[in-house]
Formats: structure tokens, sequence, C-alpha cells
């Protein structure tokens, strides 16, 4: 099985990223809304939705919003938490690589490093191909990543840390040109490992993804605050926009 289909399903993962809370979230869409302006209530797509965090910071924001993710037990959480908060946030099973739609949406956002998890290439230009062809001609896609060349400048092997009585060891390196890392959490004498592995795309990579998909890559950032992308920015963050074909011009609103 790969690591995503198990990891993103336990209720651990939140335990070890119980950092990336709601105020980061928000710090995004603040950036999205900075370097896009979306029309007010615009349909927007969050695939890799997780458990929701960004997909409900945008429907705060009145827009219309759909999350896919593979994890059912993700989706539930994201589902509860917007239902909590009366937040008409749509969130569906669905695998990145598969088409939500064909055109019906004004915006896609993948976000937080949701991207990259595929042994075969192949697999992301699928991903960034099922993208784009949810957007409307002319639709824009914002994609958080992590940048490549900080990763390897300042990687660190190993940390430790406590939560509520939980040791969470984790240990990082470089291989093959991904970036591994497994998460150890012990507790009572037990210990759970887990895995990640992300491929550590550049943004060549990127770019050339990007023109395979039919998309225009505009600009890039390298942290939340929107400062330019750099070799030693944190993150690699890519706005883009859908060219438009001569026949285009069919819509569906979702």
């Amino acid at each position: 099985m790969s690591w995503y289909r198990e990891w993103f399903d336990r209720d651990e993962y939140e335990l070890v990223y119980r950092q990336r809370d709601d105020r980061e979230a928000e710090r995004v869409v603040d950036l999205i809304e900075r370097i896009v302006r979306p029309t007010p209530g615009a349909a927007i797509l969050d695939v890799g939705c997780g458990r929701g965090r960004h997909a409900r910071s945008l429907a705060r924001r009145g827009y219309r919003v759909t999350g896919i993710d593979l994890s059912e037990r993700a989706l539930e959480q994201a589902r509860r938490r917007a239902a909590e908060e009366g937040l008409p946030v749509t969130f569906e099973r669905g695998d990145m690589r598969l088409p939500a739609c064909d055109r019906c949406f004004d915006g896609v956002v993948n976000l937080f490093t949701a991207f990259g998890y595929f042994d075969d290439d192949a697999d992301h230009a699928r991903a960034l191909g099922a993208m784009a062809t949810a957007l409307r001609p002319g639709g824009w896609l914002v994609q958080d990543f992590l940048n490549a060349s900080f990763v390897r400048r300042h990687l660190i092997p190993e940390d430790v840390r406590h939560e509520n009585g939980l040791l969470i060891r984790q240990r990082r390196w470089i291989d093959d040109g991904r970036i591994n890392k497994q998460i150890e959490l012990h507790q009572n004498g037990c210990t759970l490992t887990f895995c990640e592995s992300v491929r550590l795309l550049t943004l060549d990579d990127f770019r050339r993804l990007y023109d395979e998909a039919g998309l225009d890559l505009l600009d890039t950032f390298g942290d939340y605050d929107g400062s330019p992308h750099h070799e030693d920015a944190p993150r690699l963050i890519l706005y883009a926009r859908k060219r438009s074909a001569p026949d285009d011009g069919v819509t569906t609103t979702p």
C-alpha cells in the first residue's frame, strides 16, 4: 500500500502536524486573495484538501468551495468541522489524478505540499492535467509546494519532541530525488511507525509540467507573506492560469 493511503487516514497525523493550524491556513488564503483577486463567490476546488482547513478558510470568505481527497477519515473530519461552523463546503473522495469535472471551476488550490507523492512522474503530470481540466478557460491555479533547494540545504536529519505524553521522533533523509521521513510515535512501551516520501520537484520541473498541462506560470513566491521566490526560500508557491483555446466557452456550474 502506498504510504499516503495509510498515513493520512490516521488520527496520529493531526498530532504530528498540530502546529499547522487555522492561523497558518488564513495566511495562505490571504496570499491567494492578494495575488489572484478571485471574483466574489468564485467556485474553487481544493485538491488534496485533507481535513479542510484551507477549504473552510476560503468558504468563510464567501467562495463556493469543493474539496477532494483520497482519505475518507480526513474527509469525515473536514465535513464535521465545516458543519460545526455552518459552512457550505462540499467534500468528496477523489484521486487527484482524475479530473473532478470538465471546466467547472474558476480556481484550483493545491496546498501544504499535497503533491509529489507518486513513484511515477507520469502520475504527477496526470494530476496537474486533471487540475487543468477542472478549470474554466483562463481559470487560475495556486500550488504550494516545498522548495527543493531549501530542503537540501537545511535538512534536519532527526528531531524529537513530546505531545500529550507521546514521544514523536522524526528521521529525514534524501534518496533518489525524494525527501523521506520516518515518523516514530512512542507511548507506554508501544511504538507506531509511519513514513512519508515526496519527490523533490524543482521550479524547472513545474515549468515543464505546467506547459504540458496547458497552464501558463505567471509568478512564484517563497513564503506565505508573498516574498519573491529564491533558492533559499522555505516554500515554492506557484500562480498559473489555464490557457484559452479557440473552442473554449462551455462551462458547467458545480
